[in-house]
């Protein structure tokens, strides 16, 4: 089917990044399909990360259908975009809707990107995912592609001024073999595989790495494991449980008004 909006799309972005410097690493294309559905399971450090995952599925000619917050089709001038390419917005309030859209999708033959984590990682380590993802690929019987980003948190994440401009950020990319599609009783036991597969991915793609913190004003963007300054994990969930509360009494000052 042609794709009359994604692909301008991706060519206005290859500018964008040009023109920012970026430097993309992509390991492990070969594991992207080129045929048949597939579920594209992505760490989540950055805002950007949908934009640059979909790059380790070109080399297969393929693009990749992700799933993302209802409230991103909204927007007067992403919404027609999201649209246009055909990603499938998540509504937390209807959720059986949006894995219905996923799954046929995937029966179609798409490949569908999902963030299991579902909000992005202060910590810059994964955490705990959900189980959709696999929930999925059970259900429309297809793969699961452990994929991974790194350095795109050096763009754009959250606590974190975005940096637009040209900074030539290295962002690494990297998909490891596919796991078959599980059935419907190990959906539990193959989540907790997934997780550890692309940890351990994770740490080879940071292990190699071209760049490295210029000062110690710099080290933010390094979890605390590797020596950075970032949230260690307990840390960043107590943000998150902050943030939460926030977004909640927002929500309920505006319900009263």
């Amino acid at each position: 089917m042609a794709d009359p909006v994604y692909r301008p799309v991706i060519n206005v972005a290859r500018l964008v990044f040009a023109a920012q410097g970026l430097r993309f690493t992509i390991l492990g294309s070969e594991n992207v399909p080129r045929v048949g559905g597939a579920v594209m399971v992505i760490n989540h450090i950055g805002y950007m990360d949908f934009t640059y995952a979909g790059f380790a599925a070109h080399p297969s000619r393929r693009l990749v259908r992700f799933m993302a917050k209802k409230e991103v089709f909204d927007h007067p001038v992403s919404g027609p975009l999201m649209r246009g390419m055909r990603h499938i917005p998540v509504d937390r309030d209807a959720g059986a809707n949006s894995f219905r859209t996923a799954v046929q999708a995937l029966r179609d033959g798409e490949i569908v990107g999902v963030f299991p984590e579902a909000t992005i990682s202060r910590s810059f380590e994964l955490k705990e995912f959900k189980a959709g993802a696999v929930r999925m690929a059970s259900a429309a019987k297809v793969p699961l592609l452990p994929t991974v980003l790194w350095g795109s948190q050096r763009v754009w994440t959250k606590d974190h001024p975005k940096r637009l401009g040209r900074t030539k950020v290295a962002i690494s990319i990297a998909v490891g073999e596919p796991i078959p599609p599980p059935k419907g009783s190990d959906v539990p036991e193959v989540t907790e595989q997934l997780l550890a597969r692309m940890a351990s991915l994770l740490e080879q793609v940071q292990a190699s790495y071209p760049d490295r913190p210029s000062g110690e004003d710099d080290r933010w963007w390094l979890p605390a494991r590797l020596g950075g300054s970032a949230p260690t994990p307990e840390e960043a969930a107590r943000l998150d449980d902050e943030e939460r509360l926030r977004r909640l009494e927002r929500r309920a000052a505006r319900e009263a008004r």
